[in-house]
């Protein structure tokens, strides 16, 4: 695997999985996301996810950022990081995440945002 390719199966610290396939050349890729954590009475569902890696350069540790459908909420999330790759080659996704679930109304809109961050590293 070249580095920060992005390609494979990937998993973050809560057990959620990201396999995410091939990578054209300019960047663009997708996958599946299945998440271990959401707040929902309905079974959990691995969904689609489409996103995009900074063009390939002479950085090593390349922007990125993928959106997710959840196939079970109505909700859509969105993801923005950077990769990293240690000493040892070991590379890790190191991103924040934004939510935003439907409401009723936009007075309600104060409680459809939620934020977070997720490392994932490659299952190998």
């Amino acid at each position: 695997m070249t580095q920060c390719d992005l390609k494979g199966l990937l998993r973050n610290e809560l057990g959620s999985n990201m396999t995410i396939l091939a990578m054209n050349t300019a960047g663009t890729f997708s996958g599946f996301y299945h998440t271990v954590v959401a707040a929902t009475n309905k079974q959990i569902l691995e969904s689609p996810l489409q996103g995009i890696r900074q063009h390939p350069s002479a950085k090593k540790h390349p922007t990125f950022g993928f959106t997710v459908q959840w196939q079970f909420s109505d909700s859509t999330i969105a993801f923005v990081g950077q990769c990293f790759v240690d000493h040892c080659g070991k590379e890790t996704l190191e991103s924040t995440w934004l939510l935003r679930e439907e409401v009723l109304s936009h007075k309600d809109t104060w409680k459809a945002p939620r934020v977070g961050t997720s490392i994932f590293t490659f299952i190998k």
